[in-house]
């Protein structure tokens, strides 16, 4: 029987019965599960045994949980928990890469991510093309070398949504893999996997955890490519802990839950910053003006609780609201109870000068707004009398 995602997230991939009875699934702290005798070892290494488990750094219980879950959220066969979002991406990179071959990375694509194939991928000799955010803009930068896609959906900060079903029947024609960093979307609102794409990667830091106090990541996909990923892993030993997997398992507990409000939330301020005198454009993709829009409605299920917006002026202009702001904190990441807020060009691009910032397209009034949980009439009402300094 199909559940739904709310289900899902309370239930999914965790055994009914546990050990020692407990309703929730047990924090497992090892460093390695002993073999009973030679045999048991025999029929292990022969995959006749069931039991997954020899030594912390290949598989953890409860790190098997944490990925049952999330695979069952993003309809995927296999996922695979990483210690932090940025290792999801390395790993599967190198995992699926070679010297020779081609990748195709979208200009607005998560900072560190194309710092990794610019800078890192090419010094062994791994080629790429980044593009216009697009899928005409993707099929143009194809060559026959062209091996992998990478975008996201929406992206940072302007939130931009791609055609996923299209972009699915492009890269099929043509044997290229797609993965999709679906951070700000999460399962919740978007499954990129039942469009046709390959791998879906989450910082589950951001809205997975949920509450600001854990760092992780995960991709998801088919179990054969989700293997390999793991493969590497065992190398590269970039896992996450058996205490963050056990958090992130009680975070994903209240997902669903949690994303409904960021949603309804997220659209109400968006709104109201659209229509604030003191604003000059708001990017989220629930409103009819953003671009991506009639993508967005055809694909996601909600919008996220994530807002980019400009306000009439310069850079001290936008620092002048920030700093009156009483409710958001000023800090980088996004997706807990708590709202944060801040200015990419001075949070992300710090070291960059304004004709840098032009190139980067990051206006310096630009501000991000990650809405939490809190009531949306404070956050709007804390907003109101911030954008009054302006």
């Amino acid at each position: 029987m199909a559940r739904s995602i709310e289900t899902l997230s309370v239930h999914a991939g965790e055994p009914r019965d546990k050990a020692h009875d407990s309703l929730v699934t047990p924090l497992i702290m090892a460093t390695a599960y002993p073999f009973e005798n030679t045999d048991e070892l025999h029929r292990y290494f022969r995959g006749e045994h069931q039991r997954t488990e020899e030594y912390g750094r290949y598989g953890n219980p409860t790190q098997e949980v944490a990925e049952a879950k999330l695979a069952a959220l993003d309809g995927g066969e296999a996922a695979l928990l990483t210690s932090t979002g940025m290792s999801a991406i390395v790993t599967t990179l190198l995992a699926m890469v070679k010297p020779g071959l081609h990748i195709v990375i979208t200009a607005d694509s998560y900072r560190k991510t194309r710092v990794f194939v610019r800078e890192f991928l090419a010094k062994f000799g791994v080629e790429h093309t980044s593009c216009e955010p697009s899928v005409a803009g993707i099929a143009a930068a194809i060559t026959p070398k062209t091996r992998l896609i990478i975008t996201e959906s929406p992206t940072n900060p302007y939130l931009n949504c791609i055609d996923l079903e299209e972009l699915a029947k492009l890269a099929k024609a043509q044997r290229i893999k797609t993965l999709i960093d679906a951070t700000l979307a999460t399962p919740y609102n978007l499954n990129p996997l039942s469009y046709g794409i390959d791998l879906v990667i989450h910082s589950a830091t951001k809205y997975l955890g949920g509450h600001n106090d854990l760092m992780a990541g995960v991709v998801v996909g088919r179990t054969d490519l989700i293997q390999a990923i793991r493969d590497h892993q065992g190398m590269f030993g970039a896992l996450a802990s058996p205490f963050t997997a056990y958090m992130l398992i009680r975070g994903l507990k209240t997902f669903a839950v949690r994303m409904r409000h960021h949603n309804e939330s997220g659209l109400r301020i968006a709104g109201f910053l659209e229509q604030h005198p003191k604003v000059e454009r708001v990017w989220y993709p629930g409103l009819a003006s953003h671009p991506a829009h009639a993508i967005a409605a055809r694909q996601m299920r909600g919008f996220g609780g994530l807002v980019s917006f400009t306000v009439k002026g310069d850079l001290p202009a936008g620092s002048r609201m920030i700093d009156a702001c009483e409710i958001p904190y000023l800090a980088p990441s996004l997706g807990g109870p708590e709202s944060l807020i801040e200015q990419p060009a001075l949070m992300s691009y710090y070291d960059k000068t304004p004709a840098e910032l032009v190139t980067l397209g990051i206006h310096p009034n630009l501000i991000r707004m990650s809405v939490g949980l809190e009531g949306a009439d404070d956050l709007i009402a804390d907003l109101d009398q911030a954008l009054a300094k302006v």
